[in-house]
């Protein structure tokens, strides 16, 4: 059974870092692309970033040039490293794996990230 599990979220004032990471398990398929998403107060969940198998990445506008997305697919885990953090970035984030050959995205619990002003 897929597992996919974030850690690494927690409260930082504004102006600092963090850095989220996202495991995944118990598939028979190989993992394909993965991402993260996160979900504000009130708000729909929003796309942040996207890295495919080959290590192509995309970004939300709003994270460009702040956050990066990278894996480690020996591990198949990915990492979100978030910099210059402001408040509106506070959210639930989410880490999602789709796997070679299914059409099903698996998602995980979520972390917390606050970003204090």
């Amino acid at each position: 059974q897929e597992h996919v599990v974030e850690s690494g979220g927690g409260l930082v004032q504004a102006g600092g870092s963090l850095r989220l990471s996202c495991a995944a398990s118990g598939s028979r398929f190989s993992v394909n692309a993965m991402g993260w998403s996160r979900q504000a107060p009130g708000k729909q969940r929003e796309f942040i970033a996207h890295i495919s198998n080959t290590g192509i990445t995309n970004y939300a506008d709003s994270v460009t040039g702040r956050f990066t997305i990278s894996r480690d697919n020996d591990k198949n885990t990915v990492y979100l490293q978030m910099n210059n953090l402001k408040p509106e970035d506070t959210g639930v984030y989410y880490c999602n794996v789709d796997y070679i050959g299914t059409s099903r995205s698996y998602w995980g619990q979520g972390t917390q990230v606050t970003v204090s002003s």
